[in-house]
């Protein structure tokens, strides 16, 4: 498996610098949006800071006003004291910087009424008409919204969780939850039902997510916390030019994925924080059927000076990959929890297909993990078996370390579709549990990469 390694050495250096050279002139394109410099203060509409009173349509008419007159600030402001302002579904307009001042909290009503009507949205990765997604947008351009200020959606094991159907998280047998809603849009999304007649909302129950900017342009979420989402945090869809920047990310209920960039083009994650119930990052293209229906990748992505601590990836590629994803710069992230499962992972199946290509791992600081430092996995929920087989190649991991693991390497190809193309190099693992778990994987290359003290 390691033979001609001088072959294979050079050809890995060679593709990591063309990866240095890629990286650059994906950060030489994007750009934070810019606004005016005039400000929309909430409470001038209306909007109470006394977190009782519901400030949905001061908020919308402060969005209005300053997207009609060519753009500027929203300002959530703190007051004297502090403040926090109910409400329920935001939509943001183009030109328009939503900023929550320090000490001032958007908090997100537990009512499911208030994100009604429906939206043009993806649920895990298949297009419906739901929820509104509690800070929304379809079709604008240059949007933010900034910080240091504070979105709290809420959630917990009385609110938005139970619908998971979790018992550990305050469903019992008898309650609602989204199982039967979850598995009606996959079945109309594999037979190409239309969008509009794909109905949720009121009397389902999926989710929504926190922030969903969908098919939008010139996007920046910058120095936010966010707390307490009913599943993923921050999904941008079918976006180009988009800036995740400074966001401190704490919420660990089900699916409480960080961020999601999906079918998006042209992102920057930089500096941010999660400590989360699901995947810190999951980089994802759409499901199945309706995912090859949309297609389009996900692609050109830089990952850089982050912190990971709880999740179950720090960061993931899938499973909802049927659109593919290629050009990922992953690089001087640290990475650490005894509850953070993997570091890199990558995982699909035979029915949501897709190519994961062109991946760079690089310069990550990794501590403990319960699972495998790198996972590439076929055998995600459905596995093998149907007409899909997913394609992993070009998979550059460099300068890493991990200092606690289960396992270092765990791979799962298929026989008739390995994982192929995946290089180390300089990398060390220490105290890892088990030997690595290596099925149906073809090229892999190693250099200077060492598991509890012995090379590789």
């Amino acid at each position: 498996m390691l033979n001609r390694r001088a072959f294979l050495v050079s050809a890995a250096a060679a593709r990591c610098a063309m990866a240095a050279d890629d990286a650059g002139s994906i950060l030489a394109r994007i750009e934070a949006p810019v606004f005016p410099s005039r400000d929309f203060d909430v409470t001038k509409y209306g909007a109470d800071g006394d977190g009782k009173k519901l400030s949905t349509d001061a908020i919308s008419q402060a969005i209005a006003a300053c997207s009609a007159a060519g753009g500027g600030r929203v300002v959530v402001p703190k007051g004297a004291f502090g403040a926090v302002y109910l409400t329920g579904a935001i939509h943001l307009k183009s030109n328009v910087n939503l900023h929550i001042e320090k000490d001032a909290t958007l908090r997100f009503s537990r009512d499911p009424k208030h994100y009604l009507p429906v939206v043009y949205s993806r649920f895990e990765g298949t297009e419906c008409m739901n929820y509104s997604p509690f800070l929304y947008a379809f079709e604008q351009i240059n949007i933010a919204i900034t910080g240091p200020g504070t979105l709290d959606g809420q959630a917990d094991c009385e609110h938005w969780w139970p619908w998971k159907g979790r018992t550990d998280c305050g469903w019992k047998r008898g309650d609602a939850s989204y199982q039967k809603d979850d598995q009606a849009l996959i079945s109309m999304g594999d037979r190409n039902i239309p969008v509009n007649q794909r109905v949720f909302g009121e009397g389902h129950y999926l989710r929504p997510n926190f922030i969903q900017p969908y098919r939008c342009r010139n996007l920046l979420i910058e120095d936010v916390n966010i707390v307490n989402s009913p599943m993923w945090e921050i999904n941008p869809v079918l976006c180009g030019n988009v800036i995740v920047r400074g966001v401190n990310i704490s919420s660990h209920g089900p699916n409480n994925d960080g961020c999601d960039p999906e079918s998006c083009t042209d992102v920057l994650i930089d500096r941010c924080t999660f400590d989360t119930g699901d995947d810190c990052i999951a980089i994802k293209s759409g499901r199945n059927t309706d995912g090859r229906r949309v297609n389009v990748p996900c692609e050109n992505l830089i990952v850089q000076d982050c912190a990971m601590k709880d999740g179950h990836g720090g960061v993931s590629i899938g499973s909802e990959v049927s659109g593919s994803v290629r050009n990922v710069f992953v690089r001087r992230c640290q990475m650490d929890s005894p509850n953070l499962q993997r570091a890199l992972r990558m995982k699909s199946n035979s029915q949501r297909g897709g190519t994961m290509e062109n991946v760079f791992f690089r310069d990550v600081t990794i501590g403990n993990v319960a699972e495998a430092v790198i996972e590439v996995d076929f055998y995600y929920e459905e596995g093998p078996g149907g007409p899909f087989n997913p394609t992993v190649r070009n998979i550059n991991i460099a300068n890493v370390t991990s200092k606690s693991s289960k396992y270092a390497l765990y791979f799962r190809g298929y026989k008739d579709d390995p994982i192929r193309g995946i290089t180390l190099e300089n990398c060390t693992f220490d105290k890892v549990a088990q030997p690595n778990r290596l099925e149906n994987v073809e090229g892999l290359t190693a250099r200077n990469v060492t598991i509890n003290g012995k090379a590789l």
